[in-house]
């Protein structure tokens, strides 16, 4: 969005939800609101105060608030306050498309489980961030202790899902480049959803640890195996197995299961994806 254009989240800079025991429904509303606006303050309390003037949500029975209004999506899954306010500003952080995906792998989670009571590891590591009965903490205050790490973590969901965006665009260029059924990627880069759209068997890419991973391309109809993994013989195999059954001085590593090896060169890494992709024969057709 255009730095000129007035974003709905400027139109508050103060909001109201409840107090006392808190969820991850009302953390992950409040630390969303600071992310769409770090002047915002929240306000708790066990009613809307008359005339007030911030967004109230998860109570007071407004349009973020889901307690008496039974709000779904088309697919059937609740609302709760975050799924709302995330409907109405997601797109501010998120490009439209990764908005709605955020909310299909991240945001129902959470309103599913305030709906149902049933938590998952995220929601019921949110619910005992509430003070226990011998805690000299209050509830505000660790309120705002839990909205400090929901921001922690939205933070990092939104860095990661726009630099998969970006790495969709380079991914592609580098498939058009690609020669035969092996990708070489210059740097390190979420590669499967475009990967997925071609025929490539094995992409190559320099590892963090130093030297290059060569990871065999999931199968489309089943996410769990490989198009074409490593050869039996390969896998789990130590260094000096592997330079002996293939002939190639540097490849270090095949994992037990055969869908990553790993090489000390660039070279090693082209040569032993050349010669699994042979010695797959048919299964490569």
């Amino acid at each position: 969005m255009a730095d000129e254009e007035k974003k709905n989240s400027e139109l508050f800079d103060k909001g109201f939800t409840h107090s006392g025991t808190f969820h991850a429904d009302d953390v992950f509303s409040t630390a969303l609101l600071e992310i769409l606006n770090p002047d915002f303050k929240v306000e708790r309390g066990s009613k809307v105060p008359e005339n007030y003037d911030g967004i109230v949500y998860d109570i007071g029975n407004g349009e973020f608030d889901h307690h008496r209004d039974d709000k779904k999506r088309d697919n059937g899954v609740p609302y709760a306050s975050f799924g709302l306010l995330w409907k109405k500003f997601g797109s501010e952080i998120l490009d439209p498309e990764d908005a709605e995906t955020f909310d299909r792998k991240f945001v129902q989670e959470i309103d599913q489980a305030d709906n149902t009571g049933k938590g998952n590891l995220l929601t019921e590591s949110i619910k005992n961030m509430n003070p226990s009965w011998n805690d000299e903490q209050t509830y505000d205050e660790a309120f705002d202790h839990a909205v400090r790490f929901a921001r922690e973590v939205l933070g990092s969901e939104f860095r990661q899902m726009n630099a998969r965006r970006e790495a969709r665009g380079f991914v592609r260029a580098e498939v058009e480049k690609a020669e035969g059924r092996i990708l070489e990627l210059s740097r390190t880069a979420p590669w499967q959803e475009i990967v997925a759209e071609t025929d490539i068997l094995y992409v190559i890419f320099p590892s963090a640890r130093g030297g290059y991973m060569i990871q065999a391309v999931p199968d489309n109809s089943n996410r769990h195996e490989s198009r074409l993994p490593f050869p039996a013989d390969w896998r789990g195999a130590s260094r000096e197995d592997l330079e002996q059954i293939t002939g190639i001085r540097g490849l270090n590593f095949c994992h037990a299961t055969g869908y990553i090896a790993a090489a000390d060169t660039l070279e090693a890494a082209r040569e032993a994806a050349e010669l699994s992709i042979r010695l797959g024969g048919d299964a490569c057709t």
